[in-house]
C-alpha cells in the first residue's frame, strides 16, 4: 500500500521562522490540509532553542547570545536546551497524524520507531549509529542526535538534531548546562 508523504528541505532560516513553520505545518496537518510531512532545515543565524517547560533565564546566557548574534526561542516540544549551529547541525521535523500506523500510544515506542529512519539512513552512509532510549542517537557512546516530541490536535510532532560538528566552547558559552553533563555526550 502506497501512501503520500511530503518531504521539505526549507534550508537556512532564523529560529522564529523555523519554529513558526513547524507550528503552521502541525495546524495544517490537523485540518488535513497537508499530508504527513518530513522537513529538514538549518538555522541562520545560529540559535538556542529551549524546551516548552524550561526557563529561558535558567537555561541560556541571554547576554552572550545577544553579543554573538545568536537567536533564542522556545520550542513547542519538551526536552532540554539545544545549541543549533548554522554549519554544524541539520534539524528535522516529522509531523504525522496521531492515528498513523507508525504512531504508538507509548512515547518511547514512537521515539524508537520515528528515529529508526534516521538510524537506518545514517548507517547506509557508513555511520555506526544506534538508538539509545529514550530519545537519543549515538555513535561510539556519544550523542549525535537529540529528539523531542509533542502531541496535540491529533498530530504527533517530533523533531531533532543531527550533529555534524560541534564547537564545545561556544556551546558552553551560550548554554547554562554543567560542562560535565555535555562533555560526556560529545
Amino acid at each position: 500500500m502506497s501512501e503520500k508523504w511530503r518531504l521539505l528541505d526549507t534550508g537556512l532560516n532564523d529560529a522564529f521562522y523555523n519554529m513558526a513553520l513547524d507550528e503552521a505545518i502541525v495546524i495544517a496537518r490537523s485540518k488535513n490540509l497537508v499530508p504527513n510531512t518530513i522537513r529538514f532545515f538549518r538555522w541562520s543565524p545560529s540559535a538556542v532553542s529551549i524546551g516548552y517547560f524550561q526557563s529561558m533565564e535558567e537555561e541560556i546566557d541571554i547576554k552572550a547570545c545577544d553579543e554573538m548574534g545568536i537567536d533564542y526561542i522556545r520550542r513547542r516540544t519538551g526536552g532540554g536546551a539545544v545549541y543549533h549551529d548554522t554549519e554544524g547541525e541539520l534539524t528535522y521535523s516529522i509531523i504525522v497524524d496521531e492515528n498513523h500506523r507508525l504512531i504508538s500510544r507509548d512515547f518511547q515506542e514512537t521515539y524508537q520507531t520515528l528515529c529508526s529512519g534516521l538510524v537506518l539512513g545514517l548507517r547506509q552512509l557508513g555511520v555506526p549509529v544506534e538508538f539509545k532510549p529514550i530519545n537519543d542517537i549515538i555513535v561510539h557512546g556519544k550523542k549525535i542526535s537529540g529528539n523531542a516530541q509533542t502531541r496535540g490536535m491529533n498530530v504527533v510532532h517530533q523533531h531533532g538534531t543531527i550533529l555534524r560538528k560541534v564547537d564545545p566552547a561556544l556551546m558552553f558559552r551560550v548554554l547554562k548546562v554543567p560542562s560535565e553533563k555535555i562533555r560526556d555526550k560529545l
